[in-house]
């Protein structure tokens, strides 16, 4: 058994409680924590923002990648292209024009896409679903699976290698919080199902340790007419998702888990009220999460916490520095410009430090580093 070193301390000038009511001679609060936001952490009260570094050397840093700027087009999910990797995650995007001409099957991990743009249907071993951008859809490992998109369809990928997507706890705020199990959706064998079973000949592309093998088979082996149990593909909209929220305290992202996995956690951002206690902080707190790499998809509006962030971007903020909001959001939040935030993005943290794939440089902006410097 092991058990952290805990010891609550006070030193100096403080605020009594956390990411509230800050004295004004110490506005710039950073946490340090451990285990994400669930382990023992301290709160250090600066004279200056921890993001005001004047010049960045070395090979870690802040990055930027406007996906928007990707010219790749592929049938098959297994080509397109990877933005971030580790031992236990794949973080692909992927753009999809037509329909597939094949059926996909990851024999390395669950895979969770998410819908950027676009929509149409999706075929799987359980049936048939209407997809639609800001969708989410879980797909367990070794099912047999393809797209075909009523329009261009955007998707970011992540995979769960070696792994399974679940659900995470939600402790106090009980089993319906955040979003409600029964809305979660699952694919019918519908007429839609039924009508794409011919003995045209198909072909299934299987990934396994990242090598792809094709079985054909004379028909299409999407044949089910029916099936019973308790795992499937599912479904869940970020319009279905409630978000926590509290009026006097600025809550960690980890209030906002959406999917977890053994080494890495999803969570979703979602329109919500800002705090509204004169004293709360009212955006995202300076922090060293050093136990996790973070990763943000923009998705949809108006960042609250960036500066110059569109949607189809991402950011990446490996382990071992401080973070948080850009300085005209920072002085925006002590204003209390807005009263209520319009952004979705989709958030990665992961255990294990991510390296950059291979061809993503291209899209990369390298001034991002300097993105916190007053102008």
């Amino acid at each position: 058994m092991r058990k952290w070193i805990r010891f609550p301390h006070k030193e100096g000038t403080i605020s009594r409680q956390a990411h509230a009511d800050f004295p004004e001679e110490a506005i710039y609060e950073r946490e340090l924590g451990r285990s994400g936001f669930f382990g023992p952490s301290s709160h250090m009260h600066h004279k200056h923002p921890p993001t005001g570094w004047s010049q960045w050397e070395g090979p870690l840093r802040p990055r930027l990648f406007n996906l928007n700027n990707l010219e790749q087009t592929t049938g098959s999910p297994w080509q397109a292209t990877t933005v971030l990797y580790n031992a236990h995650c794949k973080y692909r995007f992927w753009q999809c024009n037509n329909a597939m001409e094949m059926l996909v099957r990851n024999a390395d991990g669950d895979d969770l896409l998410f819908i950027h743009e676009g929509g149409g249907n999706f075929y799987c071993d359980y049936g048939h679903l209407t997809l639609t951008a800001g969708d989410y859809v879980v797909i367990p490992r070794g099912t047999m699976w393809r797209l075909e998109p009523a329009a261009t369809m955007q998707v970011l990928m992540i995979e769960a290698t070696n792994d399974s997507y679940q659900l995470p706890e939600k402790g106090l705020v009980g089993d319906q919080a955040i979003f409600d199990p029964a809305m979660l959706d699952v694919p019918a064998i519908d007429d839609a199902f039924k009508a794409q079973q011919t003995d045209i000949p198909w072909s299934v592309q299987i990934k396994r340790n990242d090598q792809i093998s094709v079985v054909t088979f004379p028909y299409n082996p999407l044949d089910a007419i029916g099936w019973h149990g308790e795992l499937s593909v599912a479904r869940i909209n970020w319009r279905d998702i409630r978000p926590l929220m509290s009026h006097r305290y600025h809550l960690p992202p980890s209030a906002h888990t959406t999917f977890v996995a053994s080494r890495f956690v999803v969570c979703t951002f979602v329109p919500r009220p800002i705090e509204s206690d004169p004293g709360a902080l009212k955006v995202p707190f300076y922090h060293n999460n050093d136990d996790f790499d973070e990763v943000l998809f923009y998705h949809a509006g108006d960042f609250f916490s960036r500066d110059n962030i569109d949607k189809g971007m991402v950011t990446f903020h490996p382990a071992g520095f401080t973070h948080g909001p850009h300085p005209k959001a920072f002085q925006a939040g002590r204003e209390y410009k807005k009263k209520f935030t319009d952004e979705v993005a989709v958030m990665l943290d992961t255990r294990d430090a991510l390296e950059v794939g291979e061809s993503i440089a291209v899209v990369e902006d390298a001034n991002y580093v300097n993105s916190w410097q007053v102008k």
